[in-house]
C-alpha cells in the first residue's frame, strides 16, 4: 500500500511519541509498504526500505518545539497542513494514518479524494489542554465533542491503551484497535559508555530510579516528598532521576534542597535511549509517581521488561496494564507512596518476583513482533476492504 504518514511533532526524537511513530515506520516498511512521512522541521533522520520523509518548510525560524499545546506547535500544523493538502493534490495514497491532531487535517481532507484515514490516538487532547489550563473544565464537554469528531469519522482508531479505547467507543468510533506499546529493550544494543553508577558514582548503596521527562504529571513532587519521609530511615538511599529538560532539572534540584535531600537524588539529565536498558539494571526499583493523565507512558513497557521491580501510582494510567502480580501500585499521596517504596525496598525476594513476573508478562504481551502483528492486521482489513463495525 501507498501510505502517508502525518506525524505533527518533531521526528526523530528520543521521546514517546516519535519513538511510537517510528516503530509504526519500520513495522510498515517491514511489510512491504511504500510510506511517506510528513512531519516537523526538527528532528533526525531515519532510514527504512520504502520510507520517504517529508518535512514542513515554516516562512521563518521555528525552534524548540516542546511537546503539548503551544503556539509555536500550533504554527507548525498550519504549515503541514498546507502541505498536506498539496501532496493529496499531487499524489496517490492507499490511506493516511494521522497521528494525534493530524486526525483533525485528515478529517477535512481525506473525504474530498475518497481516501481513508486511520486515528492514531496517543493521549487525550482534551485531557492535556485542561490539566494544563484549569479554565477550560468550564467548556471541557465541548472540547471533547469535538476531540470525538475525527474519532467517528475515521476508517480505524488506533488508540495506544484501553481507556482511550473507551473513549473512541464512547465518541462513535466505527472500529477501534488498541495497539498498545512495546518495551524497547528487546531493541537495544548493550553500550559500554553507559554510566556505571556502583564504580564511576560511588553508589554502593539501594538504587531507586526514575526515567522519562520532568513535567508536572509525571509526579517528581510526589516522588521527592516521598523520598523526604523515609530518606533517614534509608541512609544507603541514592534516588537517580535520568531526563528532562535543564529548566525542570533546576526547579527541582531546589526543591530537592528545600526539602534537604539534595545528597539524596541525583539529576543526569538526558541520556541516550540506547543506554536506558543499562541503567535500569543497575537499579533496585524502578519509579512512575505519575500523578495526571489516562494514557499509559511508554516507560513502562520498558520498566516491566528490565527485570527490577516497579513501583507505580494506582492510577488508571498505570492499572490498565499493571497488576499487583508485576508490579507496586501505591496512593498519588506521599504519605502511601513512601510507605509503599520503603516496605519494597526492605523486601529483597517480593521485589524479584515482582519483577520475574512483569518480564514474562511483557515478552508475553508486549513485545514488538505482537505490536507488529497487530498492525498488520489493521492495514489487511483495509488493503480487503472489509473494514466495517468492530
Amino acid at each position: 500500500m501507498k501510505v502517508l504518514v502525518l506525524a505533527p511533532h518533531p521526528f526523530y526524537q528520543e521521546r514517546g511519541t516519535p519513538i511510537a511513530v517510528d516503530l509504526l515506520l519500520k513495522a510498515l516498511c517491514s511489510r512491504g509498504d511504500k510510506v511517506d512521512l510528513l512531519t516537523f522541521h526538527e528532528g533526525n533522520d531515519r532510514s527504512y526500505p520504502g520510507l520517504k520523509i517529508e518535512r514542513i518548510r515554516p516562512w521563518f525560524t521555528i525552534s524548540g518545539i516542546q511537546p503539548g499545546f503551544s503556539i509555536k506547535k500550533l504554527i507548525c500544523d498550519m504549515h503541514m497542513m498546507i502541505r498536506f493538502l498539496y501532496f493529496m493534490c499531487s499524489r496517490k495514497y492507499d490511506v493516511v494514518h494521522a497521528v494525534e491532531e493530524a486526525a483533525f487535517m485528515a478529517m477535512f481532507v481525506c473525504p474530498l479524494f475518497k481516501t481513508p484515514y486511520i486515528y492514531d490516538m496517543d493521549s487525550s487532547m482534551t485531557t492535556q489542554l485542561v490539566d494544563k489550563m484549569s479554565l477550560l473544565r468550564h467548556i471541557e464537554g465541548v472540547l471533547r465533542w469535538f476531540e470525538g469528531l475525527p474519532m467517528r469519522f475515521a476508517q480505524v482508531v488506533i488508540p495506544m491503551c484501553d481507556a482511550l479505547a473507551k473513549e473512541a467507543h464512547t465518541r462513535g468510533a466505527k472500529c477501534v484497535v488498541v495497539l498498545k506499546d512495546v518495551s524497547l529493550i528487546e531493541h537495544e544494543t548493550k553500550q559500554e559508555l553507559a554510566l556505571n553508577f556502583r564504580t564511576e558514582l560511588s553508589a554502593n548503596k539501594i538504587i531507586v530510579m526514575y526515567i522519562g521527562n520532568l513535567e508536572s504529571y509525571q509526579g517528581i513532587d510526589l516522588l521527592l516528598d516521598s523520598i523526604s519521609l523515609i530518606h533517614e530511615k534509608l541512609p544507603e538511599l541514592l534516588v537517580i532521576i535520568i531526563g528532562g529538560a535543564d529548566v525542570h532539572i533546576e526547579k527541582y534540584k531546589v526543591i530537592a534542597k528545600k526539602l534537604g535531600i539534595d545528597n539524596v537524588v541525583q539529576f543526569l539529565g538526558k541520556k541516550p535511549v540506547a543506554h536506558m536498558s543499562a541503567y535500569m539494571s543497575q537499579a533496585d526499583l524502578l519509579v512512575s509517581p505519575r500523578t495526571k493523565g489516562v494514557n499509559t507512558p511508554m516507560k513502562i513497557y520498558s520498566y516491566l521488561h528490565s527485570k527490577t521491580a516497579v513501583l507505580a501510582t494506582d492510577l488508571p494510567t498505570h492499572t490498565q496494564v499493571m497488576t499487583e502480580h508485576i508490579g507496586v501500585l501505591a496512593a498519588p499521596e506521599k504519605q502511601l507512596f513512601a510507605a509503599a517504596m520503603l516496605k519494597i525496598i526492605r523486601d529483597d525476594k517480593h521485589r524479584y518476583q515482582l519483577a520475574e513476573n512483569a518480564y514474562c508478562y511483557i515478552e508475553q504481551e508486549h513485545s514488538y513482533e505482537v505490536f507488529k502483528q497487530q498492525l498488520y492486521k489493521v492495514y489487511e482489513q483495509l488493503e480487503a476492504d472489509k473494514v466495517k463495525t468492530c
